[in-house]
């Protein structure tokens, strides 16, 4: 898939928009976070390169997303873009962009504090950029739950923290420069726990 995310996150949003068919707050938003993926390297990818440390690459990997949608009284829906970068030791390098589109369900603890669980599903492009090796990257599937704690602090500001879980089917080769296949590298599943805050229109 050829398809620029930036035009896909265009679309994303202005699907949430034409969704929106009754009485809702606008907001906008941004997050940071910790994710760990786990990644399925092949056989000949542990032979050929001696057992490379690809599950370390993006571990802990330090997490920015953009997030806008809509809330109401009992949910919301929210597009989100995503990217984290992971190096090992310089010589292997991986990226991973996530567009998600998520809803969210309230159960109300406090008239400021709301309990959210819910459902994501989108794309994750997943790029190998080693030095060393031939860029490779792929499109893939993404699709998982997530739930956390939504803080209102003001009228038109909230602070959030949650845990998210996806599944994802991303794929990657790693090649030298002369085009000799070493292996390839799967992406199955992503943890993040994110800190986050909102802005209501």
């Amino acid at each position: 898939m050829n398809v620029p995310l930036t035009r896909l996150a265009l679309a994303a949003g202005l699907s949430l928009v034409a969704l929106s068919s009754q009485a809702a707050d606008p907001f906008v938003g941004l997050s940071i976070g910790q994710s760990t993926s786990n990644m399925e390297r092949s056989s000949a990818l542990e032979r050929n390169l001696d057992n490379p440390k690809y599950d370390d690459v993006l571990k802990h990997a330090s997490t920015y997303g953009l997030r806008a949608g809509q809330e109401d009284a009992q949910g919301r829906w929210y597009a989100s873009y995503e990217s984290l970068t992971g190096d090992y030791h310089h010589d292997l390098n991986l990226r991973q962009r996530n567009l998600l589109g998520s809803y969210d369900a309230f159960l109300p603890l406090t008239d400021s504090t709301k309990l959210f669980a819910g459902a994501t599903l989108g794309l994750t492009k997943l790029s190998q950029n080693a030095s060393g090796y031939r860029r490779d990257s792929d499109i893939g599937y993404a699709a998982g739950v997530q739930a956390g704690i939504l803080q209102k602090v003001a009228d038109n500001f909230s602070v959030e923290g949650g845990y998210r879980y996806l599944r994802s089917n991303a794929s990657v080769e790693v090649k030298d420069h002369d085009g000799a296949k070493a292996g390839s590298l799967d992406l199955r599943s992503t943890g993040q726990a994110y800190l986050g805050a909102n802005y209501y229109f």
